[in-house]
This record gives C-alpha cells, structure tokens and sequence, in this order.
C-alpha cells in the first residue's frame, strides 16, 4: 500500500514524498453519549485509519489531496485561515490554523492523505484526519507539542473551526491508542488507564450500516443540551459539575429533580453507562468477556430505548447478533444515527457470522452492510521518514 501512495504522491507533485504517517480510526468499546458529560468511556484504537505523506515545496503553500476525495486546495502560508465549505480539508485546515495561530513556524508543504475507514460510519474518520495532521506538522517542523497538546488542540479544531460540540474521546484514542489495551479515559481530568483487553478466540467485528451520517446536522447537538438542561436540575440540590459525578443510586435519589420525562431519559442512560464502563473494565481486566458482551448488550439497549440515538439499522444488527451462537456481546458504536455496530464474535466463524449478518441486514433494511474484521492496535505513528 505505501508504495502505492508513493506513487500516486508522485504522480500528483512530482517529487517523492519526505515522510509518512498514520493515525487510526477507533471504536469505543462502551461508554456511549458520556464523553462531554464527564465520565469514563473505553475506546480502542484500530487497524483502520489514514495514512498522510508529506513533502516540502519551495512555493509557500499548503498543497492538500486525498485519495478519498475529489476536492483539493492550494493555500499560501499565511498567520490566519478559515473554513470554508464542507470539505474534508477544513479538518486539517483547522489544525495549520492553530500552529500559526500559536506562533508556530511552519513552510510549504504538498500533502497527500489516504484513508480506509468508511467515512460516516462513526469510526472518527475526523479525528484521524486531524491528529495525523498535528502529528506530522509537529514532528515535521519539531513544533514541540506533546501528544496530550496536539489532541487538546484537535478537539478545539473540532469544536471552534468545524463546529461541532464533541468531546476528546475521539482524538484521546486515536493518538494514545495501544495494541490489545482498552484506554478508560476520565474526559473531564484526561486521566486514563489502559486495560488489557485480550479477546482470546474472539475478534472485533465492525458492521458499518452504510446509512452515512453527518454528526454537525444530526440530533448529537441537542442531545448535548438536553444533558445540560438535566445537569442544572440535578445542581438544585447536588454539587456537581457534570453528570458523570453521580452514580447510579445518588441519582436514583435525586431524579425527581428532572420534570422532563426526555431529559430523564437522557440522563438515566449517561449515568447507568458511566457504571457499566466501571463494570466493563473490571470483566476485561479478568478476561470475563461473557460479562463484557453482556454490558455491550446492556448499553445498546439503553442507547435504543433511553437515549434514542440507534435506529433500523444499528438495532437490525444487534438484534440479529444475539441469536447467533458465535457472537458474544455486540452494540452500536460511535455518535449513533447510522453509523456502526460493533461485535465480539467468535474468530473461527466470523465469516460465518459476516454471511448471515449480511444476508439478515439486507433483508430487513434492503440494502448490505459493510462487515470489517479488526483488532486492537496502536494509536498516531510515524511510518517513514523524516
């Protein structure tokens, strides 16, 4: 494959490319709808992801392609830039903003990126665009950020340049991402611990529903204020500065704070899934995955029912995967609205699961998923080069 991007880098600027990096894409175990409220979520890094070469140019500008894309842009340096439109290389526009932005040098480059994750799909396609770029420009042009600054800074691409009000699981992921280890990571402190997650004779398999979403146009935004309406009737009577300071039974306590039913709803899902990732890291931790794949079922459900971010689709998937033998836990991953499922299936009959999966989804939903096997890698890499 790289040298295959090398000679499409050639073929587009020709001159053969300087470095070359990869970020994955990551999925998220469990812990769904909890990163901006403050609690614990467990994703992964994976073997999907993109790959960015890189090489200087003598022109002053910023050369931007993709293999995924038809869009293209030619940008001088400048001390300042804007997004503009939709596309996909407002992503890495975003993060050059914040380098010269903070005064950092950086020169001409021609940049070339490749990705293999189905964009939409709730896999962080985004935040693998970003912190590829960070990383790059910073190990590039030794800007000297650390890793924890470069996802700090992602984030706020995310949140300020796209406008999206997302949380750092995604960025945290892709870039502290390790082989065969779950990161459970506190999103209000950064505080994180990396589980052993030995799968033993199972894989991850990922079941894209091939119903793309656009996050900024979904309902995500205003699940995000209905937590928030729900945190400032909790604040009547507990001091708390997200929902995620509270268990289970605290809340239980003091639900009658929440008059609306929605919110309700909203929140008994964010708090009861901060406890199921607790539960969840402790079943990894033992090599438990019958407990594990429970919980997975348990958070879809909650997901489904409570907080209303499933759909045909995602629950098509997990509804068919519990019937099947091979399959151990599964549930929706990501923001939800389409998107991905993810499964714990037995290794020696995922194709048979992907088959009958397959022919299951596209008999209710009338069109095919797209079944991906994977498993649990590193995070934000330099691959060659400089």
């Amino acid at each position: 494959m790289n040298q295959h991007l090398s000679q499409e880098f050639q073929q587009a600027y020709n001159q053969q490319p300087q470095a070359t990096f990869f970020c994955p894409g990551r999925i998220n175990l469990i812990g769904e709808h909890i990163d901006y409220n403050g609690g614990l979520v467990m994703p992964c890094a994976i073997d999907f992801g993109t790959t960015l070469l890189i090489a200087p140019n003598t022109e002053g500008v910023f050369r931007l392609r993709s293999l995924n894309f038809d869009e293209t842009l030619e940008i001088p340096v400048q001390t300042a830039y804007e997004k503009t439109g939709r596309e996909w290389y407002n992503y890495p526009l975003g993060v050059m903003h914040h380098f010269v932005q903070d005064g950092k040098e950086i020169k001409g480059l021609d940049m070339l990126y490749h990705g293999n994750l189905p964009i939409g799909s709730g896999l962080s396609s985004s935040a693998s665009i970003e912190i590829v770029t960070a990383y790059a420009l910073n190990e590039y042009f030794k800007s000297g950020y650390t890793k924890l600054e470069l996802v700090i800074q992602a984030k706020s691409v995310e949140n300020n340049f796209i406008g999206l009000n997302s949380g750092i699981m995604d960025q945290f992921a892709v870039a502290f991402g390790e082989k065969d280890k779950a990161l459970m990571l506190n999103c209000d402190t950064l505080d994180y611990e990396a589980v052993d997650a030995n799968l033993g004779d199972h894989v991850l398999a990922i079941i894209s529903t091939n119903k793309p979403r656009k996050l900024a146009e979904s309902k995500y935004n205003e699940r995000v204020k209905e937590c928030q309406e729900a945190l400032a009737d909790l604040q009547k009577e507990l001091s708390i500065d997200y929902l995620c300071d509270i268990d289970a039974e605290t809340f239980r306590k003091h639900q009658h704070l929440i008059t609306n039913e929605v919110v309700l709803k909203r929140a008994t899902h964010v708090i009861e899934e901060n406890d199921r990732v607790k539960a969840a890291a402790a079943a990894l931790s033992a090599g438990n995955l019958q407990e594990f794949g429970q919980l997975m079922y348990a958070s879809h459900e909650s997901l489904q029912n409570l907080y209303e971010v499933s759909g045909l689709e995602l629950d098509t998937i997990v509804a068919y995967s519990k019937t099947d033998a091979n399959v151990t836990g599964a549930r929706m991953t990501g923001a939800g609205f389409g998107g991905c499922a993810i499964a714990l299936v037995k290794a020696d009959a995922f194709d048979d699961y992907s088959k009958k999966v397959t022919a299951h989804y596209t008999e209710i939903v009338g069109y095919e998923p797209s079944v991906y096997r994977t498993s649990i890698n590193d995070g934000v890499r330099l691959l060659s080069g400089e």
